[in-house]
C-alpha cells in the first residue's frame, strides 16, 4: 500500500505544470471532447508506466543492493531538481487529428511521456519498492488525478493553483526519498559496524 500511495502522490504533484498536463489542456481546447481524451490519457499512461515499471523491476534484479541504493538515491535527488524546472510543450498542433480524438491522444500522450520526469520517477519507484503493480497503478492514478481536471477545468485550475508551490512540494518529497534511500544504507553500515 505504501508503494501505491507514495507513487500516486508523487506523480500527481510532479505532473502539475508538466508538459503532459499542458498537452491535456491543449487537447481539450482543440477537440472539446473530454471522454475520448481522458480514455486516451489512461491507455497511454498504462502502457508507458507499465514499461517504466518493468524497467524498474528489472533493475532490482540486475543490480546489487549497494549500487541500486546509490542509483536510486541520486535519481530521487536529480528528480527533485528536475521537478523545479518548468516544462514547455512542443508543437502539439503538428499531431494529426485525422486519427480521431482517442488515437491522437494516445499517440501524443505516449510520446510526450517518453523520457519525461514521471516516467523516470516510475522507473525509480518500481526499483525502490519492488512492487510493479502497486507502482504502476499508483503512478497511473497520479497522472489521472493531475490530468482529468485539466481536461475539464483547464485554465481555471491554472489560475488558482500555485505551480511553484506544487513543484516545491514534489521536489521536497523527491529530495526526502533520495536522502532516506542514501542514508538507509549508511545507517545500516553504521549499525553493522557498531555490532561488530
Amino acid at each position: 500500500m505504501e508503494a501505491f500511495l507514495i507513487s500516486t502522490g508523487i506523480v500527481a504533484l510532479a505532473e502539475m505544470g508538466d508538459k503532459t498536463q499542458l498537452l491535456s489542456l491543449l487537447l481539450a481546447a482543440k477537440f472539446r471532447r473530454p471522454l475520448p481524451i481522458i480514455l486516451g490519457i489512461l491507455v497511454a499512461t498504462l502502457f508507458n508506466h507499465a514499461f517504466a515499471g518493468a524497467v524498474g523491476s528489472w533493475l532490482t534484479e540486475f543490480l546489487g543492493p549497494d549500487a541500486l541504493r546509490w542509483i536510486l538515491g541520486l535519481s530521487f535527488l536529480a528528480m527533485a531538481v528536475w521537478t523545479l524546472i518548468p516544462d514547455k510543450i512542443d508543437d502539439v498542433d503538428a499531431k494529426p487529428a485525422r486519427l480521431g480524438v482517442f488515437a491522437t491522444t494516445v499517440i501524443a500522450f505516449f510520446l510526450a511521456e517518453m523520457g519525461d520526469k514521471t516516467q523516470v520517477a516510475t522507473i525509480a519507484l518500481a526499483a525502490k519498492f519492488s512492487g510493479f503493480y502497486a507502482v504502476v497503478a499508483g503512478t497511473t492514478l497520479g497522472m489521472m488525478i493531475a490530468n482529468v481536471p485539466a481536461v475539464f477545468l483547464g485554465e481555471r485550475i491554472m489560475r488558482v493553483v500555485s505551480l511553484r508551490l506544487v513543484h516545491g512540494i514534489a521536489a521536497a518529497i523527491f529530495a526526502v526519498l533520495g536522502v532516506v534511500t542514501l542514508a538507509g544504507g549508511a545507517l545500516g553500515d553504521l549499525l553493522r559496524l557498531g555490532g561488530a
